[in-house]
């Protein structure tokens, strides 16, 4: 019999480091403090309404763009968030979770020998979908330990061959955040050249201490050449409901558009309807950012007496810590012999790095229950 194979077009792929230490922490009955969810319910209402919207029928295919009541309210948020006003109808998409719509826009956007500048420590979507279609990824590394872009160093690196800038604030892995004066300095770069900027901002209503989110759309000139990804699993806690959205102005959206048709044509019509009905009342949003801060404060509250020392965390629901007076295990060894032998789970940073840049930092998810924290911490200040 003949063996019929495929040639992989993603070699250096294997399974997300998300899912192995999910796993482990799943085989030693460790506390996981490693994948990006909440422990805790959603809002009641929520559900509630989903059910309601089942209830009256909305059952079937939605239009491929989006329910238009949510592309409308999509369209309201972002107005009164930024100042700017978008066309529901022809810039609003919304898509099977921020991970679609990631993908989506670089399909859209990115040929054979295009190069992407992606900074690094990176969420792991982007540069697989890159290489699928031929683009070249252009690493560069934010500064450690404060995780900033230097600028004149993307100014040096950008040529001819440069088709998009990825974004990605608040920043995961690392908490860090967008200033104004980055995207400034991104404004005199992009402004000669025909760059996309793909902007990653499914953190957006999770932001700390006073700051103010700096969102492309913020700046009409940047917004008018870019891509920028939501995500409602991460403002309502409901990361199983895989919601997402793109905003990006009409030309870009129609390309974007003839990719998303393809890969999921529309998202599940339910879910759309209560999120559209929820956030009619944005006062969960509007108070999202105090709620996370409360739990990244008591936390590092929790891990005072320990003898990881934390990097600020300005944004998301991630606390970075450096052990590394504690061991000098590689983080990834570090990672693994505190989830089987300590009993919590948490993310090497290297892994986000294309060569492994080991600062021996852990990734720490604090969306959980403060139970869950307190039982955590419990163990991590004995290490």
């Amino acid at each position: 019999m003949i063996k019929v194979g495929i040639e992989s077009k993603l070699q250096s792929v294997g399974t997300s480091i998300f899912s192995v230490m999910s796993a482990l922490a799943n085989a030693h009955g460790a506390i996981n403090l490693s994948q990006g969810f909440p422990d805790f319910s959603m809002d009641v209402r929520m559900t509630a309404l989903v059910k309601e919207a089942m209830d009256k029928g909305f059952n079937q295919y939605a239009p491929a763009a989006g329910l238009p009541a949510l592309r409308t309210e999509i369209a309201a948020l972002a107005q009164s968030c930024y100042g700017i006003g978008i066309d529901p109808e022809t810039e609003v998409t919304v898509t099977s979770g921020g991970t679609e719509a990631l993908f989506c826009a670089i399909a859209a956007t990115i040929n054979e020998g295009d190069e992407v500048i992606v900074f690094e420590p990176c969420y792991d979507s982007y540069v697989p979908v890159i290489e699928l279609f031929g683009g070249v990824p252009i690493y560069m590394s934010l500064d450690f330990p404060d995780y900033k872009i230097n600028w004149q160093n993307v100014k040096k690196r950008v040529s001819s061959r440069t088709r998009m800038i990825i974004l990605n604030s608040p920043h995961n892995p690392t908490g860090s955040t967008l200033a104004a004066a980055d995207l400034a300095e991104l404004s005199k770069i992009v402004a000669a050249n025909p760059i996309v900027i793909l902007s990653d901002e499914v953190y957006e209503h999770i932001i700390f201490d006073g700051e103010q989110h700096q969102s492309i759309l913020r700046y009409p000139d940047l917004a008018k050449r870019s891509f920028v990804i939501s995500s409602f699993g991460k403002t309502f806690h409901a990361t199983g409901w895989k919601v997402g959205y793109c905003i990006a102005p009409e030309h870009l959206s129609k390309e974007f558009r003839k990719i998303h048709q393809f890969v999921t044509f529309s998202t599940s019509t339910p879910f759309q309807w209560a999120i559209a009905e929820y956030m009619k009342d944005r006062s969960s949003i509007l108070e999202l950012g105090k709620f996370y801060q409360s739990k990244r404060d008591y936390f590092l509250q929790l891990m005072r007496q320990s003898r990881f020392e934390p990097l600020p965390s300005r944004g998301t629901y991630f606390q970075l810590m450096r052990y590394h007076q504690i061991s000098d295990k590689p983080d990834r060894a570090f990672a693994e012999w505190m989830t089987v032998e300590k009993g919590v789970a948490a993310i090497p940073v290297s892994v986000f790095y294309h060569g492994g840049t080991d600062h021996r930092v852990l990734r720490f998810c604090f969306a959980k229950e403060n139970a869950t924290l307190e039982k955590a911490a419990e163990i991590l200040i004995r290490l």
